[in-house]
Protein backbone atom coordinates (compact mmCIF):
# COMPACT_ATOMS: atom_id res chain seq x y z
CA UNK A 1 0.00 0.00 0.00
CA UNK A 2 1.37 3.36 -1.07
CA UNK A 3 1.84 6.22 1.83
CA UNK A 4 0.33 9.85 0.93
CA UNK A 5 1.56 12.95 1.76
CA UNK A 6 -0.42 15.51 3.36
CA UNK A 7 -1.50 18.08 0.83
CA UNK A 8 0.53 20.80 2.85
CA UNK A 9 3.95 18.85 2.62
CA UNK A 10 3.35 18.43 -0.99
CA UNK A 11 2.74 22.52 -1.12
CA UNK A 12 5.90 23.25 0.60
CA UNK A 13 7.82 21.03 -1.66
CA UNK A 14 6.73 22.86 -4.56
CA UNK A 15 6.85 26.07 -3.41
CA UNK A 16 10.55 25.07 -2.50
CA UNK A 17 11.11 24.06 -6.01
CA UNK A 18 9.94 27.34 -7.37
CA UNK A 19 11.95 29.56 -4.77
CA UNK A 20 15.10 27.63 -6.01
CA UNK A 21 14.42 27.66 -9.55
CA UNK A 22 13.57 31.70 -9.47
CA UNK A 23 17.10 31.80 -7.71
CA UNK A 24 18.71 30.20 -10.06
CA UNK A 25 16.97 32.56 -13.01
CA UNK A 26 17.92 35.92 -10.74
CA UNK A 27 20.92 37.63 -12.56
CA UNK A 28 24.24 37.95 -10.92
CA UNK A 29 25.61 41.27 -10.11
CA UNK A 30 28.05 43.42 -8.05
CA UNK A 31 27.46 46.61 -6.34
CA UNK A 32 28.93 49.36 -4.62
CA UNK A 33 28.14 51.12 -1.62
CA UNK A 34 27.54 54.68 -0.89
CA UNK A 35 30.07 56.06 1.41
CA UNK A 36 31.01 58.98 2.66
CA UNK A 37 34.18 60.97 2.57
CA UNK A 38 35.74 64.61 1.07
CA UNK A 39 35.44 65.24 -2.69
CA UNK A 40 37.33 68.16 -4.22
CA UNK A 41 36.19 69.59 -8.07
CA UNK A 42 38.96 70.94 -10.06
CA UNK A 43 39.41 72.00 -13.30
CA UNK A 44 42.86 70.75 -15.06
CA UNK A 45 43.58 73.00 -18.76
CA UNK A 46 46.10 73.04 -20.69
CA UNK A 47 48.14 76.67 -21.13
CA UNK A 48 51.39 78.23 -21.63
CA UNK A 49 53.61 80.84 -20.01
CA UNK A 50 53.53 84.48 -21.12
CA UNK A 51 55.37 86.89 -20.35
CA UNK A 52 54.38 90.68 -19.79
CA UNK A 53 56.05 92.35 -22.43
CA UNK A 54 58.72 91.33 -25.53
CA UNK A 55 61.59 93.44 -26.92
CA UNK A 56 62.86 93.43 -29.88
CA UNK A 57 66.76 94.44 -30.11
CA UNK A 58 67.52 95.73 -33.39
CA UNK A 59 69.90 97.70 -35.02
CA UNK A 60 69.19 101.58 -36.25
CA UNK A 61 72.12 101.32 -38.59
CA UNK A 62 73.34 99.31 -41.65
CA UNK A 63 76.82 97.68 -39.69
CA UNK A 64 78.98 94.78 -38.91
CA UNK A 65 78.27 92.87 -35.97
CA UNK A 66 81.76 92.87 -34.35
CA UNK A 67 79.93 90.97 -31.27
CA UNK A 68 77.10 89.04 -29.62
CA UNK A 69 77.27 88.88 -26.15
CA UNK A 70 74.18 87.20 -24.71
CA UNK A 71 72.74 83.76 -25.47
CA UNK A 72 68.89 82.14 -25.60
CA UNK A 73 68.25 81.73 -21.92
CA UNK A 74 70.29 84.11 -20.83
CA UNK A 75 69.23 86.93 -17.89
CA UNK A 76 70.15 90.72 -18.64
CA UNK A 77 69.78 93.69 -16.43
CA UNK A 78 68.82 96.70 -17.87
CA UNK A 79 71.96 98.85 -19.72
CA UNK A 80 73.59 95.48 -20.03
CA UNK A 81 75.47 95.22 -23.63
CA UNK A 82 73.73 92.86 -25.63
CA UNK A 83 75.80 93.62 -29.49
CA UNK A 84 78.46 95.74 -30.76
CA UNK A 85 78.45 96.59 -34.16
CA UNK A 86 81.01 98.32 -35.85
CA UNK A 87 80.74 101.14 -38.37
CA UNK A 88 84.06 102.33 -40.35
CA UNK A 89 81.84 105.31 -41.62
CA UNK A 90 80.78 106.38 -37.93
CA UNK A 91 83.98 106.08 -36.50
CA UNK A 92 85.37 108.32 -39.57
CA UNK A 93 82.62 110.54 -38.53
CA UNK A 94 83.36 111.17 -34.54
CA UNK A 95 87.21 111.54 -35.54
CA UNK A 96 86.44 114.35 -37.86
CA UNK A 97 84.04 115.92 -35.03
CA UNK A 98 86.81 115.37 -32.87
CA UNK A 99 89.29 117.49 -34.58
CA UNK A 100 86.90 120.39 -35.55
CA UNK A 101 86.19 120.66 -31.80
CA UNK A 102 90.14 120.85 -31.51
CA UNK A 103 90.67 123.68 -34.32
CA UNK A 104 87.63 125.44 -32.79
CA UNK A 105 89.56 125.50 -29.42
CA UNK A 106 92.77 126.14 -30.85
CA UNK A 107 91.39 129.56 -32.24
CA UNK A 108 90.04 130.54 -29.28
CA UNK A 109 92.85 130.18 -27.47
CA UNK A 110 94.60 132.38 -30.30
CA UNK A 111 92.06 134.66 -30.05
CA UNK A 112 93.01 135.56 -26.53
CA UNK A 113 96.32 134.42 -26.45
CA UNK A 114 97.73 136.49 -29.69
CA UNK A 115 94.61 138.70 -31.50
CA UNK A 116 93.73 140.24 -28.49
CA UNK A 117 96.82 141.32 -27.19
CA UNK A 118 98.23 142.40 -30.59
CA UNK A 119 94.27 144.05 -31.27
CA UNK A 120 95.30 146.51 -28.29
CA UNK A 121 98.46 146.90 -29.32
CA UNK A 122 97.41 148.09 -32.70
CA UNK A 123 94.58 150.67 -31.20
CA UNK A 124 97.54 152.37 -28.82
CA UNK A 125 99.14 152.44 -31.80
CA UNK A 126 96.49 153.94 -33.61
CA UNK A 127 96.00 156.20 -31.31
CA UNK A 128 99.33 157.65 -31.00
CA UNK A 129 99.85 157.95 -34.88
CA UNK A 130 96.54 160.20 -34.49
CA UNK A 131 98.00 162.51 -31.78
CA UNK A 132 101.60 163.00 -33.80
CA UNK A 133 99.35 163.63 -37.28
CA UNK A 134 97.40 166.43 -35.29
CA UNK A 135 100.19 168.30 -34.02
CA UNK A 136 101.63 168.09 -37.26
CA UNK A 137 98.61 169.63 -38.88
CA UNK A 138 98.71 172.48 -36.01
CA UNK A 139 102.29 172.93 -36.79
CA UNK A 140 101.63 173.23 -40.28
CA UNK A 141 98.87 175.49 -40.06
CA UNK A 142 101.41 178.13 -37.92
CA UNK A 143 104.01 178.05 -40.67
CA UNK A 144 101.39 178.86 -43.48
CA UNK A 145 100.23 181.51 -41.36
CA UNK A 146 104.05 183.22 -40.66
CA UNK A 147 104.34 182.67 -44.37
CA UNK A 148 107.00 179.65 -44.07
CA UNK A 149 105.05 176.89 -45.95
CA UNK A 150 102.68 177.06 -48.66
CA UNK A 151 99.33 175.51 -47.80
CA UNK A 152 99.93 172.37 -49.55
CA UNK A 153 101.66 171.84 -46.89
CA UNK A 154 98.46 171.88 -44.50
CA UNK A 155 96.48 170.01 -47.00
CA UNK A 156 99.23 167.04 -46.78
CA UNK A 157 99.22 167.04 -42.96
CA UNK A 158 95.11 167.26 -43.19
CA UNK A 159 95.13 164.12 -45.48
CA UNK A 160 97.36 162.61 -42.54
CA UNK A 161 95.12 163.19 -39.81
CA UNK A 162 91.93 161.71 -41.84
CA UNK A 163 94.39 158.57 -42.43
CA UNK A 164 95.04 158.33 -38.70
CA UNK A 165 91.37 158.96 -37.76
CA UNK A 166 90.40 156.04 -40.20
CA UNK A 167 93.25 153.73 -39.12
CA UNK A 168 92.14 154.29 -35.23
CA UNK A 169 88.45 153.39 -36.10
CA UNK A 170 89.68 150.21 -37.62
CA UNK A 171 91.80 149.48 -34.48
CA UNK A 172 89.02 149.88 -32.04
CA UNK A 173 86.85 147.24 -33.97
CA UNK A 174 89.10 144.82 -33.95
CA UNK A 175 89.98 145.22 -30.20
CA UNK A 176 86.65 145.44 -29.10
CA UNK A 177 85.63 142.47 -31.06
CA UNK A 178 89.11 140.58 -30.12
CA UNK A 179 87.52 141.52 -25.87
CA UNK A 180 85.58 139.50 -24.12
CA UNK A 181 81.80 139.82 -25.35
CA UNK A 182 83.22 141.23 -28.65
CA UNK A 183 81.95 139.87 -32.18
CA UNK A 184 85.40 137.76 -32.43
CA UNK A 185 84.83 135.88 -29.08
CA UNK A 186 81.58 135.46 -29.78
CA UNK A 187 81.85 133.60 -32.95
CA UNK A 188 84.84 132.12 -31.13
CA UNK A 189 82.09 130.19 -28.92
CA UNK A 190 79.39 129.75 -31.37
CA UNK A 191 82.16 127.67 -33.68
CA UNK A 192 83.09 125.91 -30.02
CA UNK A 193 79.53 124.87 -29.34
CA UNK A 194 78.34 123.76 -33.14
CA UNK A 195 81.86 121.57 -32.77
CA UNK A 196 80.80 120.05 -29.64
CA UNK A 197 77.13 119.42 -30.91
CA UNK A 198 78.64 117.74 -33.91
CA UNK A 199 81.01 115.93 -31.42
CA UNK A 200 77.76 114.73 -29.19
CA UNK A 201 75.48 113.56 -32.49
CA UNK A 202 78.84 111.70 -33.64
CA UNK A 203 79.36 109.95 -30.14
CA UNK A 204 75.56 109.24 -29.61
CA UNK A 205 75.81 107.58 -32.84
CA UNK A 206 78.64 105.58 -32.01
CA UNK A 207 76.95 104.62 -29.28
CA UNK A 208 73.77 103.16 -30.99
CA UNK A 209 76.35 100.59 -32.04
CA UNK A 210 76.44 99.14 -28.88
CA UNK A 211 73.07 97.91 -27.90
CA UNK A 212 71.99 97.34 -24.76
CA UNK A 213 69.42 95.62 -22.63
CA UNK A 214 66.49 98.48 -22.20
CA UNK A 215 65.25 96.37 -19.24
CA UNK A 216 65.53 93.49 -16.70
CA UNK A 217 64.89 90.63 -18.74
CA UNK A 218 65.33 87.17 -20.24
CA UNK A 219 66.93 86.47 -23.99
CA UNK A 220 64.29 84.58 -25.52
CA UNK A 221 65.63 84.42 -29.26
CA UNK A 222 68.99 85.17 -30.84
CA UNK A 223 69.16 85.90 -34.53
CA UNK A 224 73.05 87.42 -34.92
CA UNK A 225 76.18 85.96 -35.07
CA UNK A 226 79.70 88.09 -35.35
CA UNK A 227 80.70 88.96 -38.91
CA UNK A 228 76.76 89.11 -40.12
CA UNK A 229 75.55 92.36 -41.41
CA UNK A 230 72.82 94.03 -39.40
CA UNK A 231 69.76 95.69 -41.23
CA UNK A 232 67.98 98.54 -40.04
CA UNK A 233 64.90 97.26 -38.20
CA UNK A 234 66.04 93.43 -38.18
CA UNK A 235 65.63 91.76 -35.24
CA UNK A 236 69.02 90.77 -33.35
CA UNK A 237 68.09 89.38 -30.16
CA UNK A 238 64.43 88.92 -28.45
CA UNK A 239 63.83 89.53 -24.70
CA UNK A 240 60.91 88.80 -22.47
CA UNK A 241 60.80 91.85 -19.93
CA UNK A 242 61.16 90.58 -15.76
CA UNK A 243 58.09 90.98 -13.85
CA UNK A 244 54.54 89.46 -13.12
CA UNK A 245 54.94 85.88 -14.96
CA UNK A 246 51.38 84.30 -16.24
CA UNK A 247 49.76 81.33 -17.73
CA UNK A 248 47.12 81.62 -20.47
CA UNK A 249 44.87 78.43 -20.79
CA UNK A 250 41.56 77.54 -21.91
CA UNK A 251 38.89 75.75 -20.07
CA UNK A 252 35.54 74.48 -21.36
CA UNK A 253 32.78 77.03 -21.50
CA UNK A 254 30.76 74.14 -19.32
CA UNK A 255 33.27 74.82 -16.42
CA UNK A 256 32.70 78.97 -17.22
CA UNK A 257 30.29 78.79 -13.61
CA UNK A 258 32.81 77.41 -11.65
CA UNK A 259 35.42 80.26 -12.28
CA UNK A 260 36.33 83.25 -9.99
CA UNK A 261 39.65 85.27 -9.67
CA UNK A 262 41.92 84.38 -6.66
CA UNK A 263 40.86 80.83 -6.81
CA UNK A 264 44.32 78.89 -6.44
CA UNK A 265 45.67 76.66 -9.00
CA UNK A 266 48.57 73.95 -8.67
CA UNK A 267 50.46 74.55 -11.85
CA UNK A 268 52.98 71.42 -13.78
CA UNK A 269 55.52 72.59 -16.84
CA UNK A 270 55.27 69.30 -19.29
CA UNK A 271 59.33 69.92 -18.82
CA UNK A 272 59.53 69.08 -15.19
CA UNK A 273 56.65 67.31 -14.32
CA UNK A 274 57.94 66.63 -10.56
CA UNK A 275 57.77 70.25 -9.76
CA UNK A 276 54.99 71.52 -9.40
CA UNK A 277 54.46 75.41 -8.27
CA UNK A 278 51.48 77.52 -7.29
CA UNK A 279 49.40 80.19 -8.63
CA UNK A 280 46.25 81.91 -9.12
CA UNK A 281 43.12 82.57 -11.02
CA UNK A 282 43.33 86.72 -12.05
CA UNK A 283 41.40 86.94 -15.54
CA UNK A 284 38.32 85.03 -16.87
CA UNK A 285 37.90 86.03 -20.74
CA UNK A 286 34.23 87.85 -21.11
CA UNK A 287 33.26 85.98 -24.25
CA UNK A 288 33.31 82.21 -25.64
CA UNK A 289 35.43 81.28 -28.29
CA UNK A 290 32.35 79.97 -31.01
CA UNK A 291 34.51 77.71 -32.57
CA UNK A 292 35.94 75.75 -29.83
CA UNK A 293 33.47 76.34 -27.24
CA UNK A 294 36.66 77.22 -24.78
CA UNK A 295 37.15 80.12 -22.26
CA UNK A 296 40.58 81.91 -22.17
CA UNK A 297 41.94 82.42 -18.60
CA UNK A 298 45.23 84.08 -16.78
CA UNK A 299 46.73 82.67 -13.81
CA UNK A 300 49.29 84.86 -12.04
CA UNK A 301 52.72 82.75 -10.99
CA UNK A 302 53.98 84.88 -7.85
CA UNK A 303 56.68 83.09 -7.45
CA UNK A 304 58.20 81.59 -10.96
CA UNK A 305 60.92 78.81 -10.24
CA UNK A 306 63.72 79.54 -12.37
CA UNK A 307 63.60 76.26 -14.42
CA UNK A 308 60.25 78.22 -16.22
CA UNK A 309 60.45 79.62 -19.54
CA UNK A 310 58.20 81.81 -22.62
CA UNK A 311 55.98 79.97 -24.34
CA UNK A 312 56.49 76.49 -21.89
CA UNK A 313 53.64 74.08 -21.83
CA UNK A 314 52.08 73.80 -18.74
CA UNK A 315 49.00 72.12 -17.04
CA UNK A 316 47.36 73.85 -14.14
CA UNK A 317 44.63 71.77 -11.83
CA UNK A 318 42.18 74.85 -10.34
CA UNK A 319 40.12 74.15 -6.91
CA UNK A 320 36.69 75.13 -7.49
CA UNK A 321 34.79 73.67 -4.46
CA UNK A 322 35.43 71.42 -1.76
CA UNK A 323 33.75 69.46 0.65
CA UNK A 324 34.93 67.57 3.40
CA UNK A 325 32.21 65.24 4.68
CA UNK A 326 29.81 63.75 1.68
CA UNK A 327 27.96 60.79 -0.23
CA UNK A 328 29.66 59.49 -2.68
CA UNK A 329 30.04 57.08 -5.58
CA UNK A 330 32.29 56.31 -8.28
CA UNK A 331 31.69 58.20 -11.48
CA UNK A 332 31.07 54.98 -13.52
CA UNK A 333 28.41 53.73 -11.31
CA UNK A 334 26.31 56.79 -12.34
CA UNK A 335 24.17 56.66 -15.54
CA UNK A 336 23.53 59.20 -17.68
CA UNK A 337 24.83 61.60 -15.67
CA UNK A 338 25.89 63.64 -19.00
CA UNK A 339 22.14 64.10 -20.00
CA UNK A 340 21.78 67.91 -19.95
CA UNK A 341 21.94 69.34 -16.11
CA UNK A 342 22.42 65.73 -14.59
CA UNK A 343 17.81 65.44 -15.57
CA UNK A 344 18.56 61.68 -16.25
CA UNK A 345 21.31 60.57 -14.04
CA UNK A 346 20.27 57.69 -12.05
CA UNK A 347 21.49 54.36 -10.32
CA UNK A 348 20.46 50.77 -10.42
CA UNK A 349 19.94 50.04 -6.85
CA UNK A 350 19.38 46.54 -5.37
CA UNK A 351 16.26 46.27 -3.32
CA UNK A 352 14.70 43.27 -1.87
CA UNK A 353 16.22 40.87 -4.82
CA UNK A 354 15.61 43.29 -7.65
CA UNK A 355 17.29 46.29 -9.52
CA UNK A 356 15.48 49.87 -8.63
CA UNK A 357 15.82 52.66 -11.21
CA UNK A 358 16.52 55.50 -8.36
CA UNK A 359 17.01 58.94 -9.98
CA UNK A 360 20.29 61.22 -8.34
CA UNK A 361 20.88 64.14 -7.34
CA UNK A 362 24.77 65.32 -8.41
CA UNK A 363 26.81 67.57 -6.60
CA UNK A 364 30.86 67.78 -6.64
CA UNK A 365 32.50 65.75 -8.93
CA UNK A 366 36.10 64.92 -8.08
CA UNK A 367 38.75 62.75 -9.17
CA UNK A 368 36.87 59.37 -10.09
CA UNK A 369 34.16 60.03 -7.95
CA UNK A 370 30.88 62.54 -7.61
CA UNK A 371 29.46 63.55 -4.65
CA UNK A 372 25.13 62.61 -4.38
CA UNK A 373 23.39 65.32 -2.75
CA UNK A 374 19.83 63.37 -3.28
CA UNK A 375 18.55 60.06 -3.28
CA UNK A 376 21.08 57.83 -2.19
CA UNK A 377 22.08 57.24 1.56
CA UNK A 378 24.82 55.83 2.70
CA UNK A 379 25.76 52.28 2.62
CA UNK A 380 23.29 51.35 -0.37
CA UNK A 381 24.18 49.04 -2.65
CA UNK A 382 24.36 50.27 -6.04
CA UNK A 383 24.40 47.95 -8.95
CA UNK A 384 27.24 48.28 -11.19
CA UNK A 385 26.80 49.38 -14.75
CA UNK A 386 28.74 46.08 -15.64
CA UNK A 387 26.58 43.62 -14.00
CA UNK A 388 23.99 44.47 -17.09
CA UNK A 389 21.17 44.07 -15.04
CA UNK A 390 17.73 45.95 -15.98
CA UNK A 391 15.37 48.22 -14.10
CA UNK A 392 12.85 45.71 -12.61
CA UNK A 393 15.13 42.72 -13.21
CA UNK A 394 15.41 40.23 -10.49
CA UNK A 395 19.03 40.31 -9.10
CA UNK A 396 21.22 38.55 -6.41
CA UNK A 397 24.87 38.49 -5.34
CA UNK A 398 27.63 36.49 -5.93
CA UNK A 399 27.88 34.88 -2.13
CA UNK A 400 31.66 36.04 -0.89
CA UNK A 401 32.53 37.61 -4.01
CA UNK A 402 29.95 40.74 -3.64
CA UNK A 403 31.87 43.97 -3.85
CA UNK A 404 30.69 46.94 -1.08
CA UNK A 405 33.49 49.52 -1.60
CA UNK A 406 34.12 52.29 -3.33
CA UNK A 407 38.55 51.14 -4.56
CA UNK A 408 37.84 48.64 -6.58
CA UNK A 409 36.10 50.12 -10.41
CA UNK A 410 34.67 47.54 -12.32
CA UNK A 411 36.62 44.65 -14.23
CA UNK A 412 39.25 44.71 -11.84
CA UNK A 413 38.57 41.37 -9.84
Amino acid sequence: MRRSWPWWVVLGVVLAGLALWGLQRAREVEVVAVTRGPVVQSIVATGRVDTPARITISSQSAARIEEVLAREGDRVSAGQPLVRLRSDEAQAALDAARAALREAEGRQRQLERVQRPVAEQQLAQARANLEAARRELERARELVAQGYVSQSRVDEAQRQVDTARAALASAQAQAEGAREGGIEAELARTRIAQARANLASAEARLDTLVLVAPADGIVLTRAAEPGDTAQVGRALLTMARAGATRIVATVDEKNLRWLAPGQKASALADAFPGRPFEAALTWVAPSVDLQRGTVEVWLAVARPPEFLKPDMTVSVEMVVARRDSALVLPAWAIRDAETGANPGAHVLLMRDGRALRQPVKLGLRGVGIVEIVEGLAEGDPVITPESGALAGERVRLPGPRARLNMGEAPGTR
